[in-house]
């Protein structure tokens, strides 16, 4: 099992993860950034537009190993980028 840490931003604005999150598998990565971007869409919900979003993973040595952009809402579901 690894620790990654799941950091999302636009460029401008940030959203640090200090402590990371356990993943066993490594295929599972995308699915938890998709989960910390919905997370970060209900937190800052005054935002509309979120098309410059991601999700960047990192490993505990800092090493960028996934970004994941965020998702859209349309009618309150969630559709891929």
């Amino acid at each position: 099992m690894a620790r990654y840490r799941f950091h999302a931003t636009n460029g401008y604005a940030f959203v640090l993860d200090a402590v990371g999150r356990d993943v066993r598998r490594p295929e599972r990565l995308t699915r938890r950034a998709v989960e910390v971007a919905e997370s970060v869409m209900d937190e800052l919900d005054d935002q509309e537009d979120w098309s410059e979003w991601s999700v960047t993973v990192h490993d505990l040595k800092g090493r960028r190993v996934l970004v994941q952009p965020f998702v859209t809402r349309a009618g309150g579901a969630f559709h891929a980028a």
